[in-house]
């Protein structure tokens, strides 16, 4: 019996013997293609992440808005980031990545992106996939505008802005520090877009707030209870997704995943992560307990959110103990931006502001109080990108104002987007809908 296994041993035995040896004779191209594969398959993987970020967006300004508008909500968050790949593949990689084309400024490389693979070797990026990953984080930016002009805007001039600002607004500051820019020729550090990313869409989106106004009956003394956020369950659901997504957009953002020094730079930039998000939760919570008597949901998931703005320039750079740190400065922050907007009367229906705006900035204030890098360029970087992202888009949301391509009617805003603007209702069909067709 023995004799009879030993024989079929055999061959496996001299298989196994001759693929070693062949791997040894090439055992520097096997660990660069291995290394190779594990940094591009890793970013592939991180890119899928943030795209599902976009599903957690739009379950957050669906929860936080009225349920008359939740399928234009859904439809502008898949719009945005349909129509934004396009031209991001384009036009908007080219500006944001390309040779210097006025330097310092913004990048020119021609139309669409290279499909030519690099040397097989460990931090080399296919083009390819290092698009992916931008693209995902130009649709974050452009997406985050969506909630703060919802229930009011027209979907052909929300198409309008999406393309303008992943075309152009977005890649050309992008291209300052990510880009090799003047704020990146200046040492300004953002690793993972707290400025470059959440700045621009917050900001952004308060101008197309201020532009637009408010809600009808939104800063009313007896404000209409349809504004009121009609379901957290979703909007919960959708901060856990943009939490998981987090993580392909901050540990992602390390680009080289190979060796022993990426992936300890990895497991801190995770772990940095978690403990941000959760002091800002923990700090939303207890400033609304103490400040309404009870605790706030809304504003304890605008918290976490808060905290995961704030550690995403700096994650790789501070400390466990900074990072809870700055998620609680960044949770109380949000609070106080969520109030300011109540006395200024901009409507903002889900705190885009607060959320990506404020504690964008904050973020990349703190990276130099933390990080260790120059405090004077985080200031001077942290008021510059939001500053270029809040005058273009007033510019650019004032001029769709005077084409009369930006705010529905006050008829269409009553009765509600779904019906006024897709022909349907996301919770089956309207009472007011149900009585008509009962009289004909």
């Amino acid at each position: 019996m023995w004799i009879r296994r030993f024989v079929r041993a055999v061959p496996l035995a001299l298989l196994l013997s001759l693929v070693a040896v062949k791997a040894y004779a090439q055992d520097e191209i096997s660990t660069n293609e291995i290394a190779y594969a594990l940094d591009n398959i890793v970013l592939l993987l991180a890119a899928v992440l943030v795209i599902f970020m976009q599903a957690g967006f739009a379950l957050v300004e669906a929860g936080f808005n009225s349920a008359k508008n939740a399928i234009n909500i859904m439809f502008k968050n898949l719009m945005d980031f349909s129509a934004g790949v396009l031209i991001f593949w384009l036009i908007g990689y080219s500006l944001m990545y390309g040779n210097a084309l006025i330097p310092g400024l913004v990048g020119w490389s021609g139309l669409g992106i290279s499909a030519t693979p690099p040397d097989p070797v460990a931090g080399n990026l296919n083009p390819q996939v290092d698009w992916l990953f931008q693209a995902a984080f130009a649709a974050t930016a452009a997406t985050i505008v969506s909630g703060a002009v919802a229930g009011r805007i027209k979907v052909s001039g929300y198409l309008v802005y999406s393309v303008i600002i992943t075309a152009f607004i977005y890649p050309i500051s992008g291209f300052w520090q990510w880009g090799g820019g003047w704020l990146s020729a200046l040492g300004f550090h953002d690793f993972a877009g707290s400025l470059v990313v959440h700045s621009v869409g917050g900001f952004a989106g308060l101008a197309g707030a201020m532009v637009l106004g408010p809600r009808i009956g939104r800063f009313a003394k007896d404000e209409d209870p349809s504004l009121f956020p009609h379901n957290y369950t979703i909007a919960t659901l959708g901060v856990f997704i943009l939490w998981i997504g987090w993580y392909g957009f901050n540990p992602g953002s390390q680009l080289a995943f190979a060796g022993a020094a990426n992936t300890d730079a990895v497991m801190l930039i995770a772990v940095n992560t978690t403990l941000a998000a959760g002091a800002g939760a923990v700090a939303a919570m207890i400033y609304s307990w103490l400040r309404m008597g009870k605790p706030s949901l809304g504003h304890t998931l605008n918290g976490a959110l808060a905290g995961l703005v704030g550690i995403t320039a700096n994650c790789d750079a501070v400390t466990n103990l900074e990072g809870i740190i700055i998620g609680i400065v960044a949770g109380v922050l949000v609070c106080l931006g969520m109030e300011l907007l109540e006395r200024l009367k901009i409507d903002d229906p889900v705190g885009a502001w607060p959320v990506h705006g404020l504690c964008g900035i904050w973020g990349g204030v703190a990276t130099g109080i933390f990080g260790g890098y120059n405090l004077g360029v985080q200031i001077l970087g942290s008021v510059a990108i939001p500053l270029w992202a809040f005058v273009t888009c007033f510019i650019l949301f004032s001029i769709l104002k005077a084409l009369n391509i930006l705010r529905v009617s006050p008829e269409e805003e009553q009765t509600g987007l779904d019906l006024t603007e897709h022909g349907a209702a996301a919770y089956g069909v309207p009472l007011a809908m149900a009585s008509a067709a009962g009289d004909d």
